[in-house]
């Protein structure tokens, strides 16, 4: 059995590798362990440990590292304590291979660790560019550290063989989270009012807001330009979810807490709503607004209108349902006034997004029990040549 260890930290990326951790779950030659970090294990940021409890995984190594506040040198502490904490994990747990999905200082903190461990590592959602976060130079750096690619699209996989990698390490599978728009049973509104406790008679918008942690202390002037705007939409009712674990993050969870108490009958605010909610809030809403990467990956699918706030996901591919602004309160309102217009929802219907692919988790998984991990460690850097097409 070979033994494959999953790296989660937060209700997103766990959102996004539910659906591999299921397929290995049943794949008959594989043992699947969770390792589960971060966000997960605080009551402040919602205790979404539970959510993976409650769909039936069993957690093979738990990792508290959020001890420290969350100013760049609290991070840096964090980072300290989640390098040794998963070093000591993965020793207990001695997998054969590892996957972690994305960009976020504790996924750098366990690729570093497996590499010293010499544990190898599969990284999906490589390639993408996120020049607003310090996670731009976390994702990159991760795949240099790993050593089998699942990059969302072909562009992606483009960038990823340029920082070196070979090109048949590098696999084009298409996103997880598309596929899980297409697999999962989402709520009627009547569910999802009964599941959220909170009436939703008006238009809704879904609006999450993180901190663009390449800016220095931009989080709370940020925000309030975006609750600015909102109050010039008092028809439409608001769905906040909360910031992560990131620098400034918890000014943002204030603020919006301070603004939902002003509006109880108006806004909700949770910390985390679970993938089957919060895709089910998005498929009804009239529009995404933040910066969230849900706004550019997931909400096109739904053919729903999004409100890209500032830099955050400066970078990424994008389909023509986005409608990008600056963190002002006159751009804000003029994108989601934009956005709510029926010619605009007539123009982004039927959109067809480079990332969808069919059976994403099962492409994943398959060669995740199948790759050849003798020698893998001792990968060279590759070299493009004219004639690679690059």
């Amino acid at each position: 059995m070979r033994k494959i260890c999953i790296f989660t930290s937060t209700r997103a990326e766990w959102g996004l590798l539910q659906g591999v951790a299921t397929e290995l779950r049943q794949a008959e030659d594989c043992e699947l362990q969770i390792l589960a970090s971060g966000s997960h294990l605080s009551a402040q940021l919602g205790m979404t440990i539970d959510e993976i409890e409650t769909a039936g995984f069993q957690i093979d190594e738990r990792v508290d590292i959020l001890k420290f506040d969350d100013s760049p040198i609290g991070i840096c502490q964090i980072m300290g304590l989640a390098l040794s904490g998963y070093g000591e994990a993965l020793l207990r747990l001695s997998p054969d291979l590892i996957v972690i999905l994305g960009d976020r200082y504790e996924s750098f903190c366990l690729a570093a660790a497996a590499q010293v461990l010499r544990i190898p590592i599969a990284h999906i959602h490589g390639g993408e560019t996120t020049e607003g976060a310090v996670d731009e130079a976390f994702r990159h750096s991760i795949t240099k550290m790993a050593h089998i690619h699942f990059p969302s699209c072909e562009d992606y996989r483009n960038r990823v063989m340029r920082l070196g990698e070979a090109p048949e390490s590098v696999f084009n599978v298409g996103a997880l989270g598309i596929e899980n728009i297409r697999k999962i049973q989402c709520l009627t509104r009547a569910e999802l009012e009964a599941s959220l406790q909170f009436s939703l008679q008006a238009p809704v918008f879904l609006v999450t807001f993180h901190p663009v942690t390449l800016e220095h202390a931009t989080a709370g002037a940020q925000v309030q330009q975006l609750f600015d705007a909102l109050d010039r939409f008092p028809e439409h009712q608001i769905i906040f979810t909360k910031a992560n674990a990131d620098t400034d993050g918890q000014v943002i969870n204030e603020m919006i807490d301070r603004f939902a108490a002003i509006n109880p009958q108006r806004c909700l605010a949770v910390a985390s709503l679970g993938l089957q909610r919060y895709l089910s809030a998005m498929k009804i809403c009239a529009a995404v607004i933040g910066n969230s990467s849900s706004g550019i990956l997931e909400a096109p699918i739904f053919n729903v209108p999004s409100v890209n706030i500032g830099d955050r996901q400066k970078g990424r591919l994008r389909v023509k349902s986005i409608l990008d602004c600056k963190a002002d309160t006159n751009a804000i309102s003029q994108a989601i006034e934009t956005a709510l217009t029926e010619s605009f929802r007539h123009d982004i219907r039927d959109l067809i997004h480079p990332s969808e692919q069919a059976d994403t988790a099962q492409k994943i998984v398959r060669m995740l029990a199948t790759v050849e991990l003798q020698g893998i460690i001792k990968k060279s850097f590759h070299d493009i040549k004219a004639d690679d097409g690059e």
